[in-house]
């Protein structure tokens, strides 16, 4: 398995594929990164040489914002959201969904599982 940005990529898929395991790297960067390192995206991991992972790793620690680093950015802009009371912050604390989706009904991988509400008891005489 080759090693790139911290994460151990697996070795017997595509590159253009096998980037996409970092994290904040999709399809089309994972393309424009193999195009800058001047590497073919349809070879294997395992057929990469150790110049090409080089400059595969210097590529994307030059001009991407990647794992750690990406997760601690998105952090910090949704808590400074919440501490400035935003809309969208409210929304995060509340932990409902902030783009404008139907909550009545669905949401349910925001709200997490539904609980169950006991029926009306009948009142006996």
């Amino acid at each position: 398995m080759a090693r790139i940005a911290g994460v151990n990529i697996p070795s017997q898929k595509k590159l253009g594929i096998a980037l996409t395991y970092v994290y904040g790297v999709g399809r089309k960067y994972s393309v424009d990164i193999c195009k800058q390192a001047d590497v073919d995206e349809n070879i294997r991991v395992q057929d990469l040489s150790e110049v090409d992972i080089k400059k595969i790793t210097d590529v994307i620690s030059a001009d991407f914002t990647v794992e750690g680093d990406l997760r601690r950015e998105i952090s910090a802009n949704i808590k400074r959201l919440k501490d400035l009371g935003a809309y969208r912050g409210v929304r995060h604390r509340k932990n409902l969904p902030c783009r404008g989706q139907r909550t009545h009904t669905n949401a349910r991988t925001k709200k997490g599982k539904a609980i169950a509400i006991a029926g009306k008891k009948k009142v006996t005489k």
